[in-house]
């Protein structure tokens, strides 16, 4: 008989590379921690901490940032389900940042560092430019939602990300004004909300900056704008009052070619008077 001790069994170890990771969706909600919207919040919104998100893929991709579908839900309480879109910024090599220029003056920052790391386009520049676009839009809707304007619902603010109202039913998505051939018969109501938002915007001394057919969301009979991070301040921008006249050309050209005529010229006017009223 031998006097060696007999060998250990191996000792297993399961290691969980992701051991904070919830047990459903693709992470846990990252609504603690965040900068979120203005209230009086809608009943919709989930806030519980226990909640989780799920990506549910590509809504839509633009220039300096993609939209995703999210599913963000508490996991057995039906009651707390709900979609969100998610537009998230890219990384500065990946951002197209060619018409910026109009869009920030009036816009600068204090710090005269990054005022020239910005006009320069330095990788540093464009993240400082990225970054303020990214909040600007979440400040941005959470104005316009409190004014009433038609605006998807700023969920929260988190980095890069901004998770907001998903505009749709039955989980499909609101197509583009661009995109559908509305009758005869609705144009001069859905010119008319057109019409109602932009002079609301108006007076509050903005233009929405590139407003346009794609950008603007048929939910039923209701429109909803959206992308804008390019908003822009009428007066204090050089160019503001060509923003705002292209936002109403563009605007009263799809109309008058889909059948319900709208004067360009007398459009601008109105709107250029109700944004100068106050000065």
């Amino acid at each position: 008989m031998s006097d060696q001790p007999s060998p250990r069994e191996p000792t297993e170890f399961a290691f969980d590379s992701y051991p904070d990771a919830p047990p459903d969706g693709d992470r846990w909600s990252t609504w603690d921690g965040s900068t979120h919207g203005p209230g009086p919040r809608p009943a919709w919104v989930v806030t519980a901490l226990g909640a989780v998100d799920a990506d549910l893929g590509v809504l839509k991709t633009g220039k300096e940032a993609d939209v995703h579908v999210v599913r963000r839900w508490v996991p057995g309480d039906p009651t707390h389900d709900v979609l969100l879109a998610a537009k998230r910024f890219r990384n500065s090599k990946h951002r197209m940042f060619h018409r910026d220029a109009g869009y920030l003056e009036g816009r600068r920052v204090r710090r005269s560092r990054e005022n020239r790391a910005m006009a320069k386009r330095t990788d540093f520049g464009k993240e400082m430019i990225s970054g303020r676009w990214a909040f600007a839009e979440f400040e941005t809707l959470a104005t316009l939602w409190t004014e009433g304007l038609p605006v998807p619902y700023p969920v929260q603010f988190d980095g890069t990300e901004i998770l907001m109202e998903f505009i749709g039913a039955d989980g499909h998505a609101a197509p583009r004004l661009a995109d559908t051939r509305p009758p005869t018969s609705v144009l001069a109501d859905l010119f008319e909300q057109m019409r109602e938002t932009m002079l609301r915007l108006a007076e509050l001394g903005w233009a929405h900056g590139d407003l346009s057919p794609y950008n603007v969301l048929l939910d039923g009979e209701r429109l909803v704008v959206i992308d804008w991070p390019q908003i822009v301040d009428v007066i204090g921008n050089p160019h503001g009052f060509e923003h705002l006249e292209r936002d109403a050309r563009t605007m009263a050209t799809w109309f008058t070619r889909r059948g319900y005529a709208v004067d360009p010229d007398e459009f601008f006017a109105h709107l250029l008077g109700a944004a100068t009223a106050r000065w």
